[in-house]
């Protein structure tokens, strides 16, 4: 899920997106495998009960969010005539603060699953946020270390070769 012009909005409220998820959760059966927060996007990996209400929860997560963002500064897109992309922001009184498409991957198998979590667990020093993959706070990194699935280090130069071969943005 990314935000409406990249808007570096999610870790300053992380506490509203904590919450979000929390009410999804009220209305639909789903573990949080992976995650991670970056300032103007989130990568997932959701285990849904029902693989068919995916989207309902990734809406759900949206909708409760957006509804209590109280924020200056975040406009509400309107129609262009050069640009499909905003038409209907206003008209359903949505605020500027996710972009309406997001990008769903069913997870293949094992070896699809890791090549993900690698490429989510990575995202920060990626962007440039952290220097150290271990040093970013808002991701399930963690998780998988007392898992014993990464080392607390990974991310070295070696690691690194392995990672920049994926692309999942």
């Amino acid at each position: 899920m990314i935000t409406y012009q990249r808007k570096p909005i999610l870790i300053k409220k992380i506490d509203l997106l904590r919450e979000s998820f929390k009410n999804a959760k009220q209305f639909f059966n789903f573990e949080i495998f992976g995650v991670c927060v970056l300032p103007d996007h989130i990568h997932l990996i959701l285990r849904p009960e029902n693989i068919n209400e995916y989207p309902k929860i990734i809406t759900s997560i949206k909708y409760y969010f957006f509804h209590r963002f109280n924020e200056v500064g975040v406009e509400t897109p309107t129609y262009n005539q050069n640009s499909l992309t905003t038409y209907g922001y206003k008209n359903k009184l949505e605020k500027g603060i996710w972009q309406r498409r997001y990008w769903e991957h069913t997870i293949k198998d094992d070896e699809d699953l890791y090549k993900h979590l690698d490429c989510i667990h990575y995202n920060p020093v990626k962007h440039g946020l952290v220097k150290n993959v271990k040093d970013w706070e808002h991701f399930s990194f963690e998780k998988f270390v007392e898992m014993k699935n990464y080392d607390l280090d990974w991310g070295s130069s070696e690691d690194i070769k392995h990672i920049e071969t994926l692309d999942y943005d």
